[in-house]
C-alpha cells in the first residue's frame, strides 16, 4: 500500500515536470516494493528514466547496472528488463564515453562484450537480445569509438525501430555529442 502511494506522489510529480522530485519516491516505492522483484524493477526504471531527464547519465547508468544485476539473479523470466537495461547501458557509456581511467569494472565488461572479437554465449544479457540487436549495438559501439558520425547516423535509422523512446533520445544525445563535443562530457 505505500509503494503504491509513493509511485502515486512520484507520477503526479512527474507530471507537474519535477522529475527530480519525483525519484526519491520511486526509490522510496522501489525499497518497499524488494520483496517483490517485478514491481521493484519497474520503481527502479522510474528512478532512471528521471535521472535521464534531470540529465544524471551516470546516476541513471548506475541504476540501470543495479537493475540488471537483480534481474540477472531473477533468470530468464526478466530478459526482456535485461535487455532494457543492456541497450539502455551501452547508450549511457557511449554518450558519457568514460577513460580507462574512470570507468567502473562493471561498464568495461559491458563495452567488451560489443567488441568484434569478444561475443561470448553466456553473457546473459547479450543471449536476452535478438542477434540483429546484438550486432547494430556491436556497430554502434565500434562507430562511437572510431568517431564515426556517419556510420553511427546510418546505424540510428537502423536502431530506430527496435529502441523505447528514452533510447532513441540517448542516441539522438550520442550523435549529437559527437557532431558537436563540449570538450567537458555530458
Amino acid at each position: 500500500m505505500a509503494a503504491c502511494l509513493c509511485l502515486e506522489l512520484g507520477n503526479a510529480l512527474r507530471g507537474l515536470n519535477k522529475p527530480d522530485q519525483a525519484m526519491s519516491y520511486y526509490q522510496r516505492a522501489a525499497d518497499l516494493q524488494y520483496q517483490n522483484p517485478l514491481d521493484c524493477l519497474e520503481s527502479l526504471g522510474l528512478v532512471a528514466s528521471c535521472k535521464i531527464q534531470t540529465r544524471d547519465y551516470d546516476g541513471a547508468l548506475t541504476i540501470f547496472t543495479e537493475m540488471a544485476y537483480l534481474a540477472q539473479e531473477r533468470g530468464g523470466a526478466f530478459c526482456d528488463i535485461l535487455a532494457r537495461c543492456e541497450v539502455t547501458r551501452v547508450l549511457l557509456l557511449m554518450l558519457l564515453q568514460p577513460t580507462p581511467q574512470r570507468i567502473r569494472p562493471e561498464h568495461a565488461q559491458t563495452l567488451e562484450r560489443y567488441a568484434w572479437e569478444s561475443h561470448s554465449e553466456d553473457s546473459a544479457p547479450v543471449n536476452c537480445l535478438s542477434e540483429e540487436v546484438f550486432l547494430l549495438l556491436q556497430s554502434t559501439v565500434m562507430a562511437c569509438q572510431s568517431r564515426d558520425v556517419s556510420a553511427l547516423k546510418s546505424l540510428q535509422k537502423d536502431l530506430w525501430p527496435h529502441l523505447t523512446a528514452e533510447q532513441n533520445h540517448l542516441l539522438h544525445l550520442v550523435i549529437q555529442e559527437m557532431e558537436h563535443p563540449s570538450g567537458e562530457g555530458i
